[in-house]
């Protein structure tokens, strides 16, 4: 029981953490019922359950109802961290072998992929207070470090030191704090 109401109490803290952030939510009952960002993590949490229970094909079951109700993909492996804001959500894509720390931003037509060149771990980690731009391409089993920021449309290929922000096709270090 102590799990399960301490899953509930961190939804909770997602969902004031997107109230928060989002300038054009109306309070946390809007989150909680209308954002399709906030329903993909409910969804990714019960298939993350079940997938680390080896229930495989229920995990990806439910990991494909979240996709066709929210424009969201995330399979169910990937390890999401606290307080995630997928803001305008349609179109993202979070490979299995992804992490992605806490206070991440993530906003739509964003990729966390493979390259397809890697084995194992194959798609990217997002350390704490990460914004990713729309359009974003983040590949490769590589490293992006805390507080960065990712300009729209950015290709990202290699890793990147914290406090930086990167842009471009490839991605380049425009700012180091």
């Amino acid at each position: 029981m102590k799990g399960f109401f301490s899953c509930i109490k961190n939804l909770y803290l997602d969902a004031k953490n997107i109230n928060k952030k989002d300038p054009a939510s109306r309070g946390i009952l809007t989150v909680i019922f209308l954002y399709p960002g906030f329903h993909a993590i409910i969804y990714h949490r019960i298939a993350h359950f079940l997938y680390n229970h080896k229930l495989f094909f229920l995990a990806r079951l439910v990991s494909q109802i979240a996709r066709h109700r929210t424009g969201i993909e995330i399979h169910p492996g990937a390890i999401i961290g606290n307080r995630l804001f997928i803001d305008h959500g349609m179109g993202i894509v979070i490979g299995q072998t992804a992490i992605v720390g806490d206070n991440c931003t993530i906003y739509h037509g964003v990729t966390l992929g493979g390259t397809g060149k890697e084995k194992k771990k194959r798609h990217p980690t997002l350390e704490n207070n990460v914004l990713v731009g729309c359009g974003s391409k983040v590949l490769g089993n590589i490293v992006i470090g805390e507080n960065v920021k990712i300009g729209a449309n950015s290709v990202v290929l290699k890793s990147v030191d914290k406090n930086s922000t990167v842009v471009g096709i490839p991605g380049r270090i425009i700012k180091n704090v």
